[in-house]
């Protein structure tokens, strides 16, 4: 059985979805840059291992960095899951889990990398939006693209509806994708681009408005 480790930084909703979607694999430890991430809790009521590696008792990134690696290490993980983590990764501790950690993000990359993804995304005007599972590269927000949902943007949406509808995207998918790791099922091609295999074709569409039938 395979075994991740999970990252946060505070509610873990994400966590919480991995937690429930019962996977067949052995979630080692979550692991918290803030002792005060409410994830922490959820964890443990889980029964799951949870340790703080708090970022503000180290001089700079690269000492703080080497201080996680050693405790993500020390649980031996298949895979690194990064659920709400906000901290920017050095690339050496990225070059180290290079195909073996994931990230979620709030938008359809490479739309909208960084912070304030639903509030660019009004501000824009795009018609459709939603989130993107993606293996962690160097350059942030920028690795293979595992998977996306998309939403509609409604005419009265704010920045908490948009993000509310995405986050239910966020829920499902992301403990998907992990699935397809953890089952062997994602490669990475040469090319930069991550093929899953087995996968049956999309069927459907989506389109913002909806077309006049």
């Amino acid at each position: 059985m395979k075994k991740i480790v999970i990252l946060i930084s505070g509610r873990g909703s994400n966590m919480e979805a991995i937690l429930e979607a019962r996977l067949p694999l052995k979630v080692a430890a979550v692991i918290s840059n803030d002792a005060q991430a409410g994830g922490l809790a959820t964890a443990q009521r889980h029964g799951v291992t949870t340790q703080v590696v708090d970022h503000r008792a180290y001089p700079d990134r690269k000492s703080f960095d080497a201080a996680l690696a050693a405790t993500i290490d020390a649980h031996a993980p298949d895979l690194v899951v990064l659920a709400g983590f906000m901290r920017i990764l050095t690339a050496e501790f990225v070059d180290h889990y290079r195909h073996r950690m994931l990230n979620i993000h709030p938008s359809l990359l490479p739309a909208f990398t960084g912070l304030h993804t639903h509030r660019r995304a009004l501000e824009t005007g795009v018609k459709l939006h939603g989130c993107s599972v993606h293996f962690v590269t160097a350059e942030l927000d920028h690795g293979p693209l595992v998977a996306q949902a998309a939403v509609p943007v409604l005419g009265g949406d704010t920045e908490d509806s948009l993000a509310a509808r995405v986050l239910e995207q966020e829920h499902r998918l992301y403990p998907q994708a992990i699935a397809w790791f953890c089952a062997g099922r994602l490669q990475v091609t040469p090319q930069g681009t991550v093929v899953l295999a087995g996968a049956a074709d999309a069927t459907g569409s989506l389109a913002a408005p909806a077309i006049d039938q």
